[in-house]
């Protein structure tokens, strides 16, 4: 009888609370996939050493669990990855599996998040079933990571994905790429709106949605926004904690078998 396995793949967070949302991706990546053993591994190798550090968790890399499985029997291995994009991250993570693609019977990757245009439209949807409906002079925020690879370009398609789908006052920022906070700012102004809500555009509401965006510091996004006069609500809620990105993962993951 074949061992299978079910890897689930994230960046990780070193917030306990905001771990939770990975777990609920997890949960139902479990309940979808019943005959397969589950296992956790994450590519963020600052994440799992202050885990290691602080919780006294080990988590492995994705290279450390291929190991393990083929050390304990098993042939066949679907690995789903947690992240947005095909980003660096992404890369990263492949290029450990790639390693042992030819040493069990069958591995299997799901995609990220966003990777296909049913994936942007599907999530916008969904996000927007979820806001409160705008008034001509309020917007909604996403604050997303950023990267430097090729991928940040994601954020820009979604949120011309919430144009196309009727949500012109959605906006889409990232700490560290572009379009970034003086963007955002940009199109406030151009909109006359005078109220927003924050939220943020990651798995997980952890470092970047706690500080970054909704932090006391002057230099978050809610204190220059609100240094700016504007009305500011904040809602921190990852999109592991939605159902639709859930479900969108399970696609992936069962897409990825079809292969």
């Amino acid at each position: 009888m074949n061992k299978k396995a079910i890897a689930v793949i994230s960046f990780g967070t070193t917030y306990p609370k905001a771990r939770l949302a990975i777990e609920r991706i997890e949960n139902s990546l479990k309940e979808a996939f019943p005959e397969y053993d589950f296992y956790r591994a994450f590519t963020s190798k600052m994440v799992i050493n202050k885990i290691e550090r602080e919780e006294n968790i080990k988590i492995l890399t994705p290279e450390q669990l291929m190991q393990k499985l083929l050390d304990d029997g098993y042939e066949e291995v679907l690995c789903q990855s947690l992240h947005i994009m095909a980003g660096f991250e992404y890369e990263k993570m492949l290029h450990q599996l790639f390693k042992f693609e030819d040493k069990f019977k069958k591995l299997s990757i799901g995609v990220p998040m966003l990777f296909s245009e049913y994936d942007y439209e599907h999530i916008c949807s969904e996000l927007m079933e979820h806001m409160p409906k705008l008034g001509q002079d309020e917007a909604y925020i996403y604050m997303g990571h950023g990267t430097e690879h090729f991928a940040n370009s994601v954020y820009s398609q979604v949120e011309n994905m919430f144009r196309y789908l009727g949500a012109e006052n959605v906006y889409v920022g990232t700490v560290e790429g572009f379009p970034n906070l003086d963007y955002v700012i940009k199109r406030l102004n151009k909109h006359n709106i005078k109220k927003v809500t924050l939220a943020p555009f990651m798995i997980v509401a952890g470092d970047h949605a706690q500080n970054d965006l909704a932090g006391d510091e002057e230099d978050s996004w809610k204190s220059i926004l609100q240094s700016q006069g504007y009305e500011t609500n904040v809602n921190l809620i990852g999109l592991g904690d939605l159902d639709c990105v859930c479900d969108l993962y399970c696609r992936h993951a069962k897409m990825a078998l079809e292969r």
